[in-house]
């Protein structure tokens, strides 16, 4: 089976992939590689996608993931989990070889991150909410606690709804500006002045505020690239039912 797999050079060497819809299990409006546990799909066969997926990054290595709730909660995980509970959190770090990290996304922004020296690798999922709230900077604290270096830590930003698809409401930009002025580079206006957030570049910019000094962005629109990826706002645009979830992935090589 054929599967759409975005990699980064700033990963290079480093077991990961941001998927997207191709492949996979499903038909109707979640069709292909639906990795949401939270659609309406049947749960084992999103777990048949899940299991894809990881074979295609790392075969046969376990596979751990959060409970996404949108916040800038990050863990620290040691083992698979999958069919069991999850922490509720929206970030994952581990030094464990051969244990996947995977979160799924559906316009926000997945962020893989790496500091193979010290054998540290996390992912976090980073939409407006656990972004501002700075969930990428909790997962770079996670992986220090763990022995990484901010000078060695990669960061890859993976597909996300673009700037040009994304408009908010002035109360979000008026709380984005109120917290710092020079997030006005992240604003623009759209049609009937209503504000766009360029979600990828504020990403970038938290990542490399924290010290991060190679970051990768792949720079795909999720809503416009519709054959490609999952897209919540686009399916809630076109009154769909249910929309799908991609998965972004990945681990330290078992030695």
């Amino acid at each position: 089976m054929i599967l759409d797999i975005v990699r980064t050079a700033a990963l290079e060497g480093v077991a990961h992939g941001f998927f997207g819809r191709e492949g996979g299990l499903f038909q109707g409006p979640a069709a292909g590689l639906n990795c949401g546990l939270g659609s309406n799909d049947d749960p084992a066969a999103v777990r048949a996608n899940r299991r894809l997926a990881a074979d295609a990054v790392l075969p046969g290595c376990g596979l751990a993931s959060v409970y996404q709730i949108h916040s800038p909660e990050a863990v620290i995980v040691s083992e698979a989990n999958e069919g069991q509970p999850r922490p509720r959190a929206d970030a994952l770090v581990t030094d464990r070889p051969g244990l996947l990290l995977g979160i799924v996304t559906a316009d926000c922004a997945p962020v893989l991150l790496a500091d193979t020296e010290a054998g540290v690798v996390g992912a976090a999922h980073a939409g407006w909410r656990g972004a501002t709230a700075g969930v990428t900077d909790r997962t770079i604290a996670a992986m220090l606690s763990l022995g990484a270096r901010i000078e060695r830590i990669a960061a890859a930003v993976g597909p996300c709804i673009a700037r040009s698809s994304y408009e908010v409401d002035h109360d979000f930009a008026d709380r984005l500006l109120t917290a710092d002025e020079s997030n006005e580079r992240f604003l623009s206006s759209g049609p009937g002045d209503r504000p766009r957030f360029d979600l990828e570049a504020y990403v970038v910019a938290r990542l490399a505020a924290a010290g991060v000094r190679r970051i990768e962005a792949v720079g795909l629109d999720t809503y416009v690239l519709a054959d490609r990826f999952y897209s919540f706002r686009r399916a809630t645009h076109r009154g769909e039912p249910d929309y799908g979830r991609q998965i972004s992935l990945i681990a330290l090589a078992p030695a």
